[in-house]
């Protein structure tokens, strides 16, 4: 009975064990079936795109950036080829390993690079740098099989082609910000895309970029492409065609550098007095748009942020400055629209001019002795203009100088641009809490105080006296193109404004300042032509007010920090004319010596191709259809 009841325990621990390892195999295979569930249903999609991108790689095709041409067709910007080495994080391997090789052969940030591979998506190419030397890229090709997942390839870059020529004009690009990226909402930007950050390139981003394409490729286990399936070629952007002439810009900075041999700075504006349109531009110094095309260095960004000079300042449309002795046009024409002066009114000049207890001192320390409104502007007496100035009031001053375009936004394309200022009575009480002083006109009235103005306004107020009182939209860009040169914009003369100036008394002022340039007491007689008649206007503008025992050879006594700024500013021909021009050379002392000849090489260089047409004894200027009718002599 005991073998019996034995046998019996034994059969039911077997059956119990036989139970267990049922449950569990039922259990395994249930947990093998909703993994494999897992896999194939619920995740399936998701690794079946995992294996395509394994073996079928969507690359993109970096579109050309359009290119900006100046008037008569010569590029000023274009694209050339570039070797960017990318790296593949899935493909590359042991990525530590790879990237410590290929930072033996080319420089680069190595934690820079780790952490755009911590940002990227999966199977994303991840740049490690743009713009690689060539006799690196014959290394890594050389040692490819080396490394894995490692590509160089061949995209286009910005290429500024004459360097720092019109640069502040032109502008730059840089990578995308996350900021910036974010707000533009648009998914045709990526991370590590080159957008405009300055100039045109950002004015017209849209128009420039263009539309990136893209290619589906096959793959092997490297990485490596060995097939192309389909592909979408990518579109050119439009093309911009400025109103600038190369051929007259190098000249311009040519002779910008050239007035002085310690560092300059300053500007040059030349536009057409009946269209707006900028022939030449510039601000001094300048810098080199090609350091920020393939991401501009640590080193070389510290060398531009750090320059006294401000060489990222444009001045042109920034640089805001007393306008000196030029103002003495707003002046005169305030003075004879008010009847408190006709063209024979004279005012004597000692060499100062009083006010109460104040003594305001003439440039000319003997004086001028007596003086009308034409000598006044030839020979630039201050205590003439001192005196019209006292009569007139700083408000009826403020009231001409607002008139012809002063003191207010130009509206040119671009971004950056200010106002300056013309002081009122008004401005004074709002902004410094004061009332305004009787010897504060009097600084006014001849361009000092708190007068400021850039030099494009300075241009566009010659062409407004020149054109008889029309005051124009400074144009930059002539037409845009598209990539077939089919025609997508083009840009007309826009008036902003018309003075109510008479064209009696621009005329008067127009013949002073041909007197000016062309008598033999005029201030500006460096910048006379030999066929062309020049008219302009000098002018000093005050960095440091200086004591009377100062005043002779201040420029060699005093740092060229403190030296006055040179101004010039022109028309011509006198007859009929064509363009206008500023000049202000920062620090440059007087406008007659530093800056006229600047303005004399920008007018020869100009009327060399554009040879002048003859007079007839009337002409017309049209604008916006309108006819605007001025006595003019024959040439």
């Amino acid at each position: 009975m005991s073998i019996f009841r034995y046998s019996g325990d034994v059969s039911e621990t077997v059956r119990k064990k036989i139970k267990i390892f049922v449950v569990l195999a039922i259990f395994s295979f249930l947990c093998l079936w909703m993994r494999v569930w897992y896999l194939q249903i619920l995740k399936g999609l998701h690794f079946q795109g995992l294996s395509e991108n394994n073996r079928i790689r969507l690359v993109s095709l970096p579109a050309y950036r359009g290119a900006i041409k100046d008037r008569n067709g010569e590029t000023l910007v274009s694209i050339r080829p570039s070797f960017n080495l990318y790296v593949t994080p899935e493909d590359a391997g042991d990525l530590t390993e790879t990237l410590t090789l290929l930072n033996k052969i080319i420089d680069f940030d190595k934690e820079e690079v780790f952490q755009r591979i911590k940002e990227s998506r999966t199977f994303k190419q991840v740049l490690i740098k743009r713009d690689i030397q060539r006799g690196a890229v014959a290394i890594v090709e050389e040692i490819k099989m080396r490394l894995p997942g490692v590509e160089i390839k061949v995209e286009p870059l910005r290429n500024y082609v004459y360097g720092e020529l019109a640069s502040h004009v032109l502008g730059y690009l840089g990578e995308i910000s996350k900021d910036k990226l974010a707000s533009l909402n648009d998914p045709s930007y990526q991370q590590g895309d080159f957008i405009g950050k300055n100039g045109l390139e950002t004015i017209y981003e849209t128009l420039l970029r263009g539309k990136n394409g893209y290619k589906e490729v096959e793959v092997d286990v490297s990485g490596r492409e060995f097939k192309t399936l389909r592909k979408l070629p990518p579109r050119s952007g439009n093309t911009l065609t400025l109103t600038l002439d190369l051929r007259i810009q190098k000249v311009l900075e040519e002779t910008l550098k050239g007035t002085s041999d310690e560092p300059v700075s300053g500007s040059v504006v030349m536009m057409k007095v009946h269209t707006g349109e900028i022939i030449a531009i510039a601000s001094e110094p300048a810098f080199d748009a090609n350091l920020f095309a393939a991401g501009i260095s640590r080193e070389n960004w510290q060398n531009l942020t750090g320059d006294k000079l401000h060489p990222l300042q444009h001045r042109a449309i920034s640089g805001q400055y007393p306008p000196g002795s030029t103002y003495k046009i707003v002046t005169a024409l305030a003075g004879l629209e008010e009847k408190i002066i006709t063209p024979d009114t004279t005012v004597y000049c000692p060499g100062h001019f009083r006010l109460g207890r104040g003594r305001y001192r003439c440039w000319k320390r003997g004086g001028h002795g007596s003086m009308d409104l034409h000598s006044a502007l030839v020979q630039s007496c201050d205590v003439y203009f001192y005196t019209v100035g006292h009569r007139l009031g700083i408000d009826k001053i403020y009231e001409y100088a607002k008139n012809l375009g002063l003191g207010d936004y130009t509206g040119i394309q671009l971004m950056g641009e200010k106002t300056g200022l013309i002081p009122s009575t008004q401005w004074k009480l709002e902004n410094r809490k004061k009332a305004w002083l009787l010897g504060e006109t009097i600084s006014a009235s001849i361009g000092q105080g708190y007068n400021l103005v850039t030099p494009l306004q300075q241009a566009r107020f010659m062409a407004t006296i020149a054109n008889g009182g029309v005051s124009l939209k400074p144009l930059l860009v002539k037409k845009i193109t598209d990539p077939d040169d089919r025609l997508i914009k083009e840009f007309h003369a826009d008036v902003q404004h018309k003075s109510n100036i008479s064209l009696e008394n621009l005329e008067l002022v127009r013949e002073a300042l041909l007197g000016v340039v062309n008598e033999a007491k005029g201030t500006g007689r460096l910048a006379r032509l030999k066929n062309i008649k020049v008219s302009g206007k000098t002018g000093t503008a005050q960095v440091v007010k200086l004591k009377a025992s100062e005043e002779i050879d201040k420029d060699e006594k005093i740092p060229y920090q403190f030296r006055d700024h040179a101004w010039f500013v022109a028309f011509a021909p006198y007859e009929k004319p064509e363009v206008a021009i500023s000049v202000i050379v920062e620090h440059g002392g007087h406008g007659g010596a530093a800056a006229a000849p600047v303005a004399k090489k920008l007018f020869e260089a100009y009327f060399k191709h554009y040879p002048p047409v003859e007079v007839t004894e009337k002409a017309e200027v049209v604008l916006n259809g309108e006819a605007l009718t001025e006595k003019q002599p024959v040439h």
